[in-house]
């Protein structure tokens, strides 16, 4: 794609970066049969690349954001198929957040989308918050479908009917400490992610992962200082906030390679992997945190990831199940795993299938179940349509966002993937799950 920037414009890095992945496109169009809401919508400037013409006008014009681009950029998920689709390397990820930057600081929203955001980011990255606010849900959860007759309050009816009817206690082991590998010889030793809403929805994701690792003979620790990932904010365009949440971990990390070393940073929330695996392209313009934190970039595993990694033992016991697979879209598309936790589930004695339509989203992405609600639903009901096809009773998902959308709509209970896995290795039954009956694991 020709472009037109000024020596000037170029001068600015971030607009340098955009130009470079601006070139890069070919026009081809190969993104549109990917991408979720051209597939829902059917309008070109809800695709990939006609959100890469709205934003090439508006950055090579040195423009505020308009309500189009905003319309536009707001309804993509960040989902990044067309990224696994394009033939021609478009970094669309990077592009598409200098986007929501730029919309972040010359576009005022209406008062009530101001709000709702503001909200959002307030509350969502610190799990004393959320956790609080979940509370109050339930008192305002019979209003919900009132709340979703008004548009300027639809948001909130979708956060109500999102919100669980009982939240689980805070887990002990999301409290900074060590958790020491088990028999006589330690083969690793790594960090885990305690995040922000995985912790307060479901707290023993992380709790299987400890068990897990430490029976497997890993030191797990859970570092000081660290939190939400900024994933949430990020995809929001508040790029203070996202990049003070970035240099927070970068710190916690790095006191815990200081201390011991680590074989790798463990996450179990994918959508939380896909941005620490970026954090090196985000803090590449700060100069006391630019190689750190390409360090830290470097050593974060998804848990699969690194499970892929061990010489594993052979399982327990081998459930025999079938399991109906479905890769989350941070998973598959923008970490690029698409193997592991397959292969892994296999070993474990689990029958592997998996749905049609795989690499379209869920529609939960972050935010977007709240913010655009109506396209969240229909790509969510789309999805536990092809899930409910392969005739499996129990999903399971890499990333909470996932597991929360999915088990909005779907008839059967929704488990992370490492609970099955730490199920085959020695742990409890997940919850919902029957020795005699199938399984579905998402991914």
């Amino acid at each position: 794609m020709q472009t037109n920037f000024s020596l000037a414009q170029l001068a600015d890095p971030h607009v340098a970066e955009s130009e470079k992945i601006l070139r890069k496109c070919v026009h081809c169009g190969f993104c549109t049969a990917t991408c979720p809401t051209y597939v829902t919508l059917g309008n070109e400037l809800d695709s990939p690349r006609g959100r890469i013409y709205l934003i090439k006008d508006m950055l090579e014009n040195g423009r505020p954001a308009d309500k189009e681009i905003v319309t536009h950029i707001d309804r993509c998920l960040s989902c990044l198929a067309c990224m696994t689709t394009c033939p021609s390397g478009v970094n669309y990820m990077h592009l598409v957040d200098h986007a929501r930057a730029h919309i972040e600081e010359t576009y005022k929203r209406p008062l009530p989308d101001r709000l709702t955001r503001a909200m959002l980011a307030f509350v969502l990255p610190y799990p004393a918050r959320f956790r609080a606010a979940l509370k109050l849900a339930k008192l305002g959860r019979p209003f919900a479908g009132l709340f979703e007759k008004v548009p300027a309050l639809k948001p909130l009816g979708a956060m109500l009917k999102l919100a669980p009817a009982s939240i689980p206690a805070a887990s002990p082991m999301a409290s900074p400490g060590i958790h020491a590998g088990q028999g006589a010889r330690k083969i690793g030793r790594v960090a885990i992610l305690t995040g922000c809403a995985q912790s307060v929805l479901d707290p023993s994701i992380n709790d299987t992962t400890i068990a897990l690792l430490t029976r497997l003979g890993v030191e797990v620790v859970v570092p000081e200082g660290e939190g939400c990932c900024g994933a949430l904010v990020h995809h929001m365009g508040r790029e203070d906030a996202a990049l003070a949440s970035a240099r927070r971990n970068v710190d916690a990390w790095m006191r815990a390679i200081d201390q011991g070393g680590l074989d790798a940073i463990v996450i179990t929330a994918s959508g939380c992997g896909t941005t620490i695996k970026d954090y090196g392209f985000m803090l590449r313009l700060d100069p006391a945190y630019a190689e750190k934190a390409a360090r830290v970039s470097a050593l974060a595993k998804d848990v699969t990831e690194y499970l892929a990694s061990l010489d594993l033992p052979e399982p327990v016991r081998t459930p025999g199940t079938i399991v109906a697979y479905h890769s989350a879209c941070s998973m598959q598309h923008g970490q690029k795993i698409t193997r592991q936790p397959k292969e892994l589930l296999a070993k474990a004695g689990f029958v592997v299938r998996e749905p049609r339509e795989g690499h379209l989203c869920c529609g939960s992405a972050g935010t977007y179940n709240i913010l655009q609600s109506g396209i969240s639903a229909q790509l969510r009901d789309r999805k536990v349509r092809n899930i409910e096809a392969t005739g499996a009773e129990i999903v399971a998902t890499g990333n909470i966002g996932c597991i929360t959308q999915i088990a909005s709509a779907a008839k059967m209970p929704v488990v992370h993937t490492v609970k099955l896995l730490d199920w085959a290795y020695g742990g409890p039954r997940p919850q919902g799950v029957r020795e005699d009956r199938t399984v579905v694991a998402a991914e």
